[in-house]
This record gives C-alpha cells, sequence and structure tokens, in this order.
C-alpha cells in the first residue's frame, strides 16, 4: 500500500474487510472486518508483489486489499469445513 499512509492503510484495511465480508455473504463486527481487512490487506500485496504486479493509490489499494481478504475468508472456511 505505497502512497496512502498509515491512517490511510487502516481505514482501506476496514473498508476492504467489509467489503469481503458483503461479496463473501458472512455477518462479522467491525472489529472483525478490522482484522480481516488488514491481514487481508497484508496478504494481497505479499501476493500481488510477489506476482509482479504493481498497485498504486486508494483504489488499487483497495481492490488489493479487499481481494487479499477475500482468500483470507475463503481459506479460513476452507479450513473450518463450512
Amino acid at each position: 500500500m505505497s502512497g496512502v499512509g498509515i491512517l490511510g492503510a487502516i481505514i482501506i484495511g476496514i473498508l476492504a474487510g467489509w467489503i469481503a465480508e458483503q461479496l463473501m455473504g458472512r455477518k462479522h463486527g467491525l472489529l472483525t472486518n478490522m482484522i480481516v481487512g488488514l491481514v487481508g490487506a497484508l496478504l494481497g500485496g505479499f501476493i500481488a508483489g510477489a506476482l509482479g504486479i504493481s498497485f498504486g493509490g486508494i483504489i488499487g489499494s483497495l481492490v488489493i486489499s479487499t481481494l487479499g481478504a477475500m482468500l483470507l475468508l475463503f481459506l479460513l472456511s476452507a479450513v473450518r469445513g463450512r
């Protein structure tokens, strides 16, 4: 998440967690959305960097963070056996 700052990254992470929750049909609280969004942002950023995908700004960071959060929710549901 280059160029958005720490506060911007936190806000993007929370928003990404909420968007992923809505797209995946889950019901979580604000704290869970924040955790999922922030971990998803790290996961998405790592995978995008490893694949050589460049993203920048608020929109690019939000897309990558949301995809990472969705991947995290998918992996958690696969491990839990839902």
